[in-house]
């Protein structure tokens, strides 16, 4: 019999066993059913995008380091050698691989107008090309359950906090033990006005269970809205934004080394919702 128990993981790629799979599943159907349950719209996203629209956010100036892109390959090919292909048979890399998930959101609304109260969630699989690699704790593409606050910035800073103190509720129900520490994004150019700011107001705050960060709350201000022109009811003035990040297979990792496994932490993260009424 075919051995269908735990995860394959090799050079930053993970696959995840019927178990793992279930209890990414489950959290990531808590998360989403938060921001349905109070009104909250549900998108989907591809996986990848035009180089130009990326770029339009900076990340081939501000993640360089991380940037992942893909093309065609020219034809007639001779195949790879030595686990790549030639930069020459390579048809011109012209699509980007997200960093992160909430690029969709903003794509989606860009030149649109907005209610003041715009809610919306997505997941997708983003990609980082990292120095190196850890299990499940680090991998060069993982999943990302992001819930996005578009509109004013009062309106941001609402979703930023009420989504802070849930997480918070949802890890003392697991009992897991969390840090909450102040970090930076690299969304703003370093010599600009916006990072200046950054640096004398924290717009990032991590979440961080034995030492991992695995869920975050960000204030980006009117970067991605005047990136993407999205304007907010009545007047048409720019749109804010914020997001709240799950890096789901992060979880995942925590919640196994904890319970031990992935059908005992299944089952915690049951008795934690329905306990707590966190659902």
């Amino acid at each position: 019999m075919t051995d269908l128990s735990g995860s394959r993981i090799a050079s930053g790629l993970a696959i995840l066993g019927p178990a793992e799979t279930a209890l990414l599943r489950l959290l990531d159907d808590t998360f989403r059913r938060w921001v349905t349950d109070e009104g909250g719209a549900e998108i989907s996203a591809p996986p990848i995008y035009p180089v130009d629209e990326l770029a339009n956010f900076d990340v081939y100036v501000n993640f360089p380091h991380l940037a992942l892109v893909a093309g065609g390959l020219k034809t007639p090919t001779s195949g790879p050698a030595g686990g790549s292909f030639p930069p020459g048979q390579i048809a011109g890399p012209h699509l980007g691989l997200p960093t992160a998930t909430c690029f969709g959101a903003y794509l989606y609304l860009r030149d649109q107008t907005v209610p003041a109260d715009t809610l919306v969630t997505l997941v997708n699989r983003c990609f980082r090309g990292e120095s190196h690699f850890d299990g499940l704790r680090r991998l060069l593409t993982f999943q990302m359950r992001e819930i996005v606050a578009i509109g004013s910035y009062q309106h941001t800073q609402d979703v930023i906090a009420r989504y802070r103190t849930r997480i918070e509720e949802f890890l003392g129900a697991l009992s897991l033990d969390v840090a909450v520490e102040a970090a930076s994004d690299p969304f703003f150019q370093p010599g600009g006005a916006r990072a200046l700011l950054q640096r004398l107001q924290p717009v990032k705050y991590e979440f961080q269970v034995d030492d991992l960060a695995i869920a975050s709350v960000n204030t980006h201000r009117n970067f991605f809205g005047e990136r993407c022109r999205i304007g907010i009811e009545p007047d048409g003035g720019t749109a804010f934004t914020g997001c709240v990040a799950f890096g789901l297979e992060r979880w995942v990792s925590v919640l196994v080394g904890r319970y031990g496994s992935a059908g005992r932490a299944h089952e915690k993260v049951e008795q934690a919702l329905h306990e707590r009424q966190l659902a």
